[in-house]
């Protein structure tokens, strides 16, 4: 076959790749041709490359009931479940960007954070913040958390690697079908999750996530279920995906009990990382945020 006769070989097939896109709804692709094709050259097609936040293939979501009646006010306009609200900095003072341990009990139904990513890797933390405060009138006043000097993690991430819901290290099911967290907000860049089926952050732990891609059927389910009263909200399991990474860098913010907690904490949420040597250690005894946590794992181990 002469060079003439593959060049429309080659726009046919390329054609074809793009129809393919387009179905697959894949962001559209860039396709540079190279000098007139000679008669020993193979014909390079474009490469097709998932953008960051592609659906995630085959992912389903349900529903399941909260225990509690619909937040107030509404969530977007919550500052406990739409953290945008709240805003966060770069905590000052250039913080240590690796575990530190602090001393009191371990909780077994805590979420382990190295779920989140599809190879439980050890996290690297790229940067480290401090959520605002609140002061609990709306719309409110809001001010840096001090104590702990940290209160949200960046953790490094590939864009466009899949983010899956964190377990806790003791199993813990909050609904049949082993669901495991309720999604209290969703919206493109940002999630806000619930280790119980209570419509807030007061009793429990809450994961907030930004810095994300949530998995477009999950956030539209919610947006669904917001609508429709918040009687039911999008439930997960263990392990199943949520979205992806927009960028280089997922943040994570921990509480229970709607306290702030700090992410970096090894005995919390990372105490399946083996570690080697010292890890600063942190004094929080009389920290409030520490009591109220403390107190928590308390009454959720007295239970039976």
């Amino acid at each position: 076959m002469g060079a003439r006769q593959k060049r429309p070989l080659a726009f046919a097939l390329t054609w074809a790749a793009v129809s393919v896109c387009l179905l697959m709804r894949i962001s559209p692709l860039r396709i540079t041709w190279a000098e007139e094709p000679s008669s020993d050259r193979a014909i390079h097609l474009p490469i097709v490359r998932v953008p960051a936040c592609a659906p995630i293939s085959g992912v389903t979501y349900e529903a399941i009931p909260v225990l509690e009646p619909s937040t107030n006010p509404p969530a977007s306009a919550h500052p406990d479940l739409n953290l945008a609200l709240r805003g966060y900095r770069l905590a000052p003072g250039n913080p240590w960007k690796g575990f530190v341990f602090y001393g009191g009990d371990a909780d077994p139904y805590a979420p382990r954070l190295t779920d989140l990513f599809a190879d439980r890797r050890p996290p690297t933390f790229a940067n480290v913040y401090q959520v605002y405060e609140w002061d609990g009138h709306w719309p409110g006043s809001f001010w840096p958390i001090t104590s702990p000097e940290v209160t949200m993690a960046g953790l490094a991430a590939a864009p466009g690697e899949i983010l899956y819901l964190p377990g806790t290290f003791q199993p813990n099911e909050i609904y049949i079908g082993g669901y495991q967290a309720l999604v209290l907000y969703a919206e493109e860049g940002r999630l806000t999750l619930k280790y119980t089926r209570e419509d807030n952050v007061v009793w429990g732990y809450t994961i907030h996530l930004e810095g994300i891609c949530v998995e477009p059927s999950l956030l539209a389910l919610y947006r669904a279920s917001d609508a429709s009263g918040r009687t039911s909200l999008p439930g997960l399991k263990v392990r199943q995906p949520l979205g992806r990474a927009r960028g280089g860098e997922v943040k994570v913010a921990v509480r229970d009990t709607g306290a702030f907690m700090d992410p970096r904490s090894h005995k919390d949420w990372w105490r399946d990382v083996p570690i080697s040597g010292n890890i600063p250690m942190q004094w929080a005894f009389g920290e409030p945020w520490f009591q109220a946590h403390q107190r928590a794992i308390a009454e959720r181990l007295a239970k039976p």
